[in-house]
């Protein structure tokens, strides 16, 4: 892989940034495409592009917004309150064909730039309800994907199996800790680094932080 060309679907998140550092340890070439979907904080935009310019990698946004007049959600939304799914219903922040869509896209533009590999932080793990982060759906447009287009691509996703302790550790090997740390935004509320510190998203990454610093420092075997 080390002389072959990467696309990481990237949104300037905790996962997507971790899996943009793991790519640049794999890849000659790593490229990075971003979704326009309307969002509730363009920021997370702004972020992306920030990130991908510090690290050096070319960024490349695509405009997504047919999914916003489709789906009425927590992310497209700012109307709609953020919340956990409960009694086996999606959380309030699920978006509806989103990895779908963005997967299919990337796969067109990696095409458009003879890339091969596409990297998604998709995670079965902690998923947090979305039946579009499992292992069995990625594994299956993955297949879908080489079939329409006639390409062997091949989508990693190297947080499928991780928890977020596990996800931040990734990020210590490589580096990272204190970049992913301060400069991604996660928080469903759009505030970067360490979030509102309320909403679901900023209470698993914090949560996991806190137990991979514990075991780093020895506090479990």
């Amino acid at each position: 892989m080390r002389n072959e060309k990467a696309v990481v679907v990237f949104s300037g998140g905790q996962d997507s940034t971790t899996c943009l550092l793991w790519a640049l340890e794999r890849f000659e070439e790593v490229a990075t495409v971003t979704f326009d979907y309307g969002q509730r904080h363009h920021d997370e935009i702004e972020c992306a592009r920030e990130i991908a310019q510090e690290l050096g990698v070319s960024f490349h946004v695509l405009d997504m917004k047919l999914i916003n007049q489709l789906s009425a959600n927590a992310l497209t939304r700012s109307d709609i309150e953020v919340k956990a799914g409960e009694n086996g219903e999606l959380p309030s922040t699920f978006v509806p064909g989103r990895n779908h869509l963005f997967l299919s896209f990337a796969a067109v533009y990696a095409q458009a730039i003879g890339a091969r590999h596409i990297i998604t932080g998709v995670c079965e793990t902690d998923f947090s309800g979305y039946p579009d982060c499992r292992d069995s759906f990625v594994k299956s447009l993955n297949v879908t994907l080489n079939l329409a287009m006639d390409e062997q691509f091949v989508i990693h996703t190297p947080l499928m199996w991780l928890n977020k302790a596990e996800t931040w550790k990734l990020a210590d090997q490589l580096d990272a800790l204190d970049f992913v740390k301060e400069k991604t935004l996660t928080c469903y509320q759009g505030v970067r680094g360490n979030g509102c510190g309320e909403c679901p998203a900023c209470e698993l990454r914090r949560k996991g932080l806190e137990s991979y610093i514990e075991e780093k420092q020895g506090g479990v075997n």
